[in-house]
Order: structure tokens, then C-alpha cells, then sequence
């Protein structure tokens, strides 16, 4: 029996128990046989349908017209690295790019054979940090019910392993750095869902019990011995999972042609002082390209920071073609920078190539998919999900950019490892990056001084990278 046939018999049947007619807004058989109508059953649609049940919907999307175009890996701007980075089975794309941008620093700066910083010793601090910004904002929001807007939000977002720049730079300035050897990623760093969550878990009974105090007029110094308690535990959590943070280690360093300078011995922030330095609270500053909001205002995030005692992440929105222009003048001067996109659209894995021609879902569906990037921002179509590290760009015959290079950290791949954006896929899905003030435009650097509109956290748009 033809698919049709069966449609209009659920139709007739859900009608009858209608009474034929559907109120509210509900669905009559009338409306089921013309919406019915819109499948053929004809010879064509019958085609589709048995190759879109029996295979992959990106598969059958690939545009092959814009594969025979597929992009080079010559840039006429690009900044020198070594070694691509695997966050394997994690969200910390976020600390990945950012140490990723600051070693390419550390090593051109310094005269480096090789550098990769440690992930998993910023991680643990991260997880901490986050532990008692989580605490720390259970108590003072104790007062308010549990269900209200924030605690609700708390509740809900107690700790990820997700985060933005803001992280990074509060969480360098106050731990520093170690080389990646000094302490090595462990399973539980390369695979984080099952640790995240158990801590989660004993942290939201903690929460518990921190409002329990509160409600019976405990003093604030029983309070914050309690929760000192309670981080403790944490921290006894995070050393099983992901060992010890050292305080301090013995280092050799080596020329970019292996020959050892001298070994020394330096605490994390000595390390960091020693061979970066750079003030990444104050010296850089964040920009977005969100056109559902007004351009040239300041903006700020309520609660999204990684540090209790940290700044929550601040960013200029502005239009994408002065982005741009900020991005050219650093990559020409051999400076990496902090980027974030919605990564997982158009997404050519196999050829690393990110480009809004990949994939053809119109003409497979007979159907248009015609919002623009405001529209897909407000309606929660698209966000900022990824981080990588910004290093080329290429200057087409026209003096305009047309293709982009990033440094992703996925391990080794296509591209070695790199992505490609073409530069109509940079327009619509990159929303984040970081640059040092230097590169600011005028117009930008004015908007410093304005004070900053104020969002809430649960802002659908500003959910952490993974």
C-alpha cells in the first residue's frame, strides 16, 4: 500500500475522533491530506527517500562541484608552528588555543626547538577554580529560592570543562605554565566526562548543605570553613584523576637547533614571567561579530568567568569586515590569535575545509535554508562551539581576503591538522577573536571606554567552547 493511502487513513481516522474538525490550532484531516501533498510519491521523491534511509545525509549533501575547487594550503600570511595538539575526548578546546597561541609566542621569542605547555595543569586548576566559583555563588545567592533564575542556571551549569579566553588569561596570570612533560595528560584529562561529572554531582550536594547553613543563620566564617572543607575533597578528586600540580620543576632548555642552553629550576609563574610574560588580563581584549546585536557597544557576561575572583569575559561587538582587518595587520606581523566559530557547520572533514558550498542540503531536500547569521543567532541555529588558534590568511588578486588557516586540536588529520575556512564561511559562522590591543582599530579602541552592557549568563548565545 502506497504511502499516501496510509496517510489519509490516519488522517480519516485521527478525524473522526475530532469530529472532522480540529480546534485550536490542532491538525484536521483536511490539514493532514494537504500537507500530505507535499511528498509526491512519485518516482523522484521515492529515489530520495531510499538514499537518504540507507545513507549518510552529509554524503549524499557533498557538493561536488565545490570539491573540485578545493583549496591549497598556500597563505600569504602564515605563522610558524611546530607540532599540531589532541584534546581528545574533552571540552578544553578553549585551553588548547589558548596555550597553543602563547607557546608559538614562547618558542619564536625564545629561540625554541620545541615547546608544548602542559593542558592538564591549567585544566586542574580550571576545575578547581570553577568548583569554588560554583560554591562561592551558591552562598550568595542562598536567599534567593532555589528555583529563581540563577540558582536555577547554577544548578544546571555546576562545572564543564567547557570555557572562553577569559579562563585562559585568569587562570595563566595566577598558576602560570609548565612544559607538557613536567605534568602529562592522564585518561581522565584526555577523556573528562565521567570525572566532570562525579564532581558535579558531589557538588551540588555540597550546594545543598551550604544553603542549609545559610538558612539556619550559621555565621559567615562557619560558612566559609565549610566550603574550604568541601574544596578539599574537590581537590583530593581532581589529584586522583589528574595527579598533582607541581609547585615547582627543574627545566633544560634547548636552541632551535637542540643544543642545551642551561637547566634551572622554576616555579610555574616564574616559568611564565620567564619566557612569555605577556599581560593577558590587560593586554588583550576580545571581539565579536554578532549582528543581532548593535555594533561598536561593549558587552559584558554575568557569571561567565573561570575564577571566582576573575573578570567575567567582556568583549567588543563589531562588524566582521573590521574583525578582519585587525586579524590581517597580526597575522602580518607573525602573531597567532585566539579564534571561535560554530565549527560544526559545512564542515568537510575529510578535506579539513570549512565552506557554506560543502554541502548541498537544499537540493537534496527540495527545500531552501535561508536565514541569515542574525536570524540563526537569535533563534538558536548557531553559536560559537569551538576554539582553534588563528594563524594564516590569504590576500586574493582583489586585495581582499579569500581563504583563512587555522591550527585546530584534533590531532593529525587533513591539512596536518589545520582547517581551512573559505573567507564567505569566516563571514557567516566566526564569531570570537582575541587580539592583542595593539592591532585594535581606532574605532575600536574608543569603545573601551563605554561602560558595558550588562548580559545574563544563560544567554543561549554564550555557552562555553568544547
Amino acid at each position: 500500500m502506497k504511502t499516501k493511502s496510509l496517510l489519509l487513513m490516519l488522517a480519516l481516522g485521527i478525524a473522526t475522533a475530532q469530529g472532522q474538525t480540529a480546534a485550536n490550532g490542532g491538525l484536521s484531516a483536511k490539514d493532514l491530506s494537504t500537507i500530505s501533498a507535499a511528498y509526491a510519491d512519485d518516482s523522484n521523491d521515492r529515489a530520495i527517500q531510499n538514499a537518504i534511509t540507507n545513507n549518510n545525509i552529509d554524503k549524499l549533501a557533498i557538493n561536488t562541484r565545490a570539491r573540485r575547487s578545493t583549496p591549497d594550503m598556500h597563505f600569504t600570511y602564515r605563522v610558524p608552528q611546530k607540532g599540531i595538539t589532541n584534546q581528545r575526548s574533552s571540552g578544553r578546546c578553549w585551553l588548547f588555543t589558548g596555550l597553543n597561541v602563547l607557546r608559538a609566542q614562547m618558542m619564536a621569542n625564545n629561540d625554541l626547538a620545541k615547546l608544548e605547555l602542559s593542558q592538564n595543569y591549567n585544566f586542574f586548576y580550571d576545575q578547581l577554580e570553577k568548583s569554588n566559583l560554583f560554591l562561592q555563588s551558591i552562598i550568595d545567592n542562598a536567599g534567593e529560592p532555589l528555583d529563581s533564575r540563577k540558582n536555577e542556571w547554577l544548578m544546571r551549569n555546576t562545572l564543564s570543562d567547557g570555557g572562553t579566553f577569559t579562563g585562559v588569561s585568569n587562570l595563566i596570570t595566577k598558576y602560570g605554565v609548565v612544559p607538557a612533560e613536567v605534568m602529562p595528560e592522564t585518561n581522565s584529562s584526555n577523556s573528562t566526562s565521567t570525572m566532570s561529572r562525579l564532581i558535579a554531582l558531589k557538588l551540588k550536594e555540597d550546594a545543598l548543605a551550604l544553603r542549609k547553613m545559610v538558612a539556619e543563620k550559621k555565621s559567615k566564617d562557619d560558612v566559609e570553613a565549610r566550603k574550604i572543607e568541601m574544596l578539599g575533597e574537590i581537590y583530593r578528586m581532581l589529584a586522583l584523576n589528574l595527579g598533582v600540580p607541581p609547585t615547582e620543576f627543574e627545566w633544560t632548555r634547548r636552541d632551535s637547533k637542540g643544543n642545551a642552553i642551561d637547566t634551572r629550576t622554576y616555579t610555574p609563574q616564574e616559568f611564565y614571567r620567564t619566557y612569555a610574560g605577556n599581560d593577558l588580563e590587560g593586554g588583550y581584549v576580545m571581539l565579536m561579530n554578532d549582528p543581532s546585536r548593535p555594533y561598536y557597544d561593549l558587552y559584558e557576561i554575568d557569571q561567565d568567568r573561570h575564577t571566582y575572583d576573575g573578570q567575567n569575559w567582556t568583549y567588543i561587538n563589531l562588524p566582521i569586515e573590521e574583525i578582519k582587518e585587525m586579524a590581517i595587520a597580526s597575522l602580518k606581523d607573525s602573531t597567532a590569535m585566539y579564534f571561535s566559530c560554530d565549527v560544526g557547520k559545512f564542515l568537510d572533514r575529510e578535506r579539513g575545509v570549512l565552506d557554506p558550498e560543502a554541502f548541498d542540503y537544499g537540493s537534496l531536500f527540495g527545500t531552501t535554508f535561508g536565514m541569515n547569521k542574525a536570524e540563526r543567532i537569535q533563534t538558536g541555529a548557531s553559536a560559537s562551539s569551538h576554539a582553534m588558534t588563528l594563524v594564516g590568511v590569504n590576500i586574493g588578486k582583489n586585495g581582499q581576503p579569500d581563504k583563512w588557516l587555522v591550527e585546530n586540536s584534533w590531532g593529525p588529520g587533513a591539512n596536518d591538522g589545520h582547517l581551512i575556512m573559505t573567507d564567505p564561511w569566516f563571514d557567516e559562522y566566526m564569531f570570537r577573536l582575541v587580539v592583542d590591543r595593539k592591532y585594535l582599530t581606532d574605532k575600536a579602541r574608543k569603545v573601551l571606554g563605554k561602560k558595558p552592557v550588562l548580559l545574563p549568563a544563560w544567554d543561549p548565545m554564550f555557552s562555553s567552547e568544547d
